[in-house]
């Protein structure tokens, strides 16, 4: 492999205006704003607070089903999954329900039966289900979590904190089922006995009064007060809110994500390769050109400049033919020692094979014996 280095200096420029985030004013006990592709604590209060989540915690039971990967779309509700209080999504003994309904159940309605009915089919039962939601929230780096309960009712030792929560719902808005389920307004699902459609609304009062945001789940009890945990995307750069015993929870959000967006900008990297070429073999043009397979892009803060690192990875030759859009290396972006972004090259047109059409060897003709000695008595 062939490596190229070459430093980039990055000049990011805010077009906001720069809001104090002393000036916030959140009403929440506790708060956290991230963003996602650093996972990066923007703004927090009091973001490593041990605290009840309520149902938010259906992020993660929603996270796990998705994941879970269960061949049987379908399951037979029984009395047993359904033993369960408070918000539901309208289950009943002997209901058929698809896996994926369970999820638009647990996070648009809030379902606690949806969340039962999950955790049992998942995990076999709720305690083997919430030692699946601990192991899962130590991947992410929950590191001051612990479920107790897939819906989140109040439970002893059931709590999380705001920053915790704000790692979840990063994680989960990169599974693409996840995020296609939580920021949708409205669902027409189909489950009973026999299954008959009904319309599921999403408590998430974000997705109508601000247009940038993208979900996740609101939760409320007596004991943890309002809930919410939401994620926004604006030209280019997402951000996920968290805030845990909220009064005014739907203004805390658009507060903190308006501060978030003055605070980072998505910046398009260098993607040029016009003057690097790869060496051909057995071709009638000795080098190919190339390109990169995507616009490499990275998010950085607007009050800031980074000095970027981009090295180009590129195999030595390549024989001929060779088709367009053929892997040949990587480019990597690196600030420091951190690898902010990656990007294939690929081949920018494909290139024949230098072929060279043989002749074909002259026939000689052949004489018999006889012929020759007249051809030769002649002469």
């Amino acid at each position: 492999m062939i490596k190229i280095i070459l430093s980039l200096f990055v000049a990011v420029c805010s077009i906001f205006l720069t809001i104090d985030a002393s000036a916030l004013d959140v009403s929440a006990k506790s708060a956290a704003l991230i963003e996602v592709s650093s996972r990066e604590l923007v703004y927090g209060m009091n973001e490593n607070e041990k605290l009840p989540m309520a149902s938010t915690t259906k992020i993660m039971t929603s996270l796990l089903t998705l994941e879970s990967g269960i061949k049987n779309d379908t399951i037979i509700t029984t009395e047993d999954m359904l033993k369960v209080e408070g918000t539901s999504m309208g289950l009943l003994p002997g209901d058929t329900v698809s896996v994926k309904d369970l999820v638009y159940g647990m996070l648009l309605a809030s379902g606690n039966d949806a969340a039962n009915v999950a955790a049992m089919t998942v995990g076999g039962d709720l305690q083997k289900f919430s030692q699946l939601m601990n192991a899962r929230a130590q991947q992410i780096g929950m590191k001051h979590t612990n479920f107790v309960t897939p819906s989140g009712l109040d439970e002893e030792g059931h709590y999380s904190t705001a920053y915790d929560m704000a790692l979840l719902g990063a994680e989960a808005i990169s599974n693409p089922a996840f995020r296609s389920i939580c920021c949708s307004e409205n669902a027409l699902l189909s489950y009973g006995n026999p299954p008959y459609p009904r319309t599921l609304t999403n408590h998430n009062r974000l997705l109508k009064t601000y247009d940038p945001a993208i979900g996740i789940k609101t939760g409320f009890t007596k004991k943890s007060g309002r809930c919410l945990v939401s994620a926004a995307e604006k030209d280019g750069v997402t951000l996920v809110a968290v805030t845990l015993n909220a009064p005014n929870d739907w203004d805390d959000h658009i507060k903190m994500f308006e501060y978030g967006f003055s605070q980072y900008k998505s910046v398009a990297l260098d993607a040029d390769l016009s003057n690097i070429f790869l060496d051909v073999v057995g071709a009638k043009d000795d080098k190919v050109a190339l390109q990169c397979a995507t616009q490499p892009q990275m998010t950085l803060k607007t009050s800031e400049s980074e000095q970027v690192v981009r090295i180009i990875e590129l195999s030595h030759f390549e024989y001929a033919p060779i088709e367009q859009g053929k892997v040949v290396g990587t480019v990597s972006y690196y600030i420091e020692d951190d690898l902010v972004c990656e990007t294939q090259i690929v081949t920018a047109q494909s290139v024949e094979s230098n072929t060279v059409e043989k002749k074909k060897p002259v026939e000689i003709e052949k004489k018999s014996f006889i012929e020759r000695f007249i051809e030769k008595f002649k002469k």
